[in-house]
């Protein structure tokens, strides 16, 4: 194996993932083949190639896309040769296929079933560590309008207030909401918390005037609906 004009070591051209790539299709890399192809270059001062670090970082992270996913652009950045450019393309490939499996409900599309908001948030909460509590916009048509994040909460809860969690719909003046939130354990069940905060939350929806249509927990492959359950409060 050479030395670069860099000084960095380069691989012979069969272990060359890009063109690897090129000739074979992205099915035919392995997943540290893909990731030297998004940190480009290796470490002079160790003399190891991309293909190195990725070997490095794939191994650290236990081989799982879903730990590696989980990593911040500070803590990527902080491996030995990595730094901040290599993090933040890696973390910025990972948004992208978040994003791409995603099944977004589009605006002005009337809400159905609580299936709709399974799909539309499991692959972004996918192996997510923290509790992240949702609330989706809509109008009296029940037409979908926005969602937004209301809080992030600790590895086993997540800390909502019936006046934070309504605070969008009465800035947008929606007629409806769909809570939502992910139990990262990956049971969808509902734990005590969740049905007392599920209460509170159609109390306070029937002051305000805004009807609670469901309240949906996301688990791994599937979800909890306190509509479907019949455990919702009547609006």
């Amino acid at each position: 194996m050479g030395g670069g004009p860099s000084g960095i070591r380069t691989w012979p051209r069969a272990e060359r993932p890009r063109e690897k790539l090129a000739q074979n299709g992205p099915a035919a890399l392995s997943p540290a083949e893909l990731l030297a192809i998004l940190l480009r270059t290796g470490n002079s001062t160790s003399g190891q190639t991309a293909l190195d670090l990725a070997r490095g970082l794939w191994a650290f992270y236990r081989e799982e896309w879903g730990e590696l996913a989980q990593a911040t652009v500070q803590q990527l950045a902080s491996h030995p040769g990595m730094g901040l450019a290599k993090a933040t393309s890696v973390v910025a490939a990972i948004e992208i296929g978040r994003r791409l499996e995603q099944r977004p409900l589009v605006r002005d599309a009337p809400f159905h079933t609580s299936r709709q908001v399974f799909d539309h948030y499991a692959p972004g909460l996918a192996g997510v560590k923290k509790e992240q509590f949702h609330c989706l916009l809509l109008d009296s048509r029940n037409r979908y309008l926005r969602d937004e994040r209301i809080s992030e909460g600790t590895l086993t809860a997540s800390l909502v207030h019936p006046r934070e969690a309504f605070r969008p719909a009465v800035r947008e003046a929606a007629s409806a909401v769909i809570f939502a939130h992910n139990h990262p354990s990956g049971d969808p069940s509902p734990s005590r918390e969740d049905v007392e905060l599920t209460r509170r939350l159609c109390e306070a929806g029937k002051i305000l005037g805004i009807r609670v249509l469901d309240h949906v927990i996301v688990g791994d492959g599937r979800c909890y609906s306190f509509a479907d359950e019949g455990q919702l409060l009547p609006s």
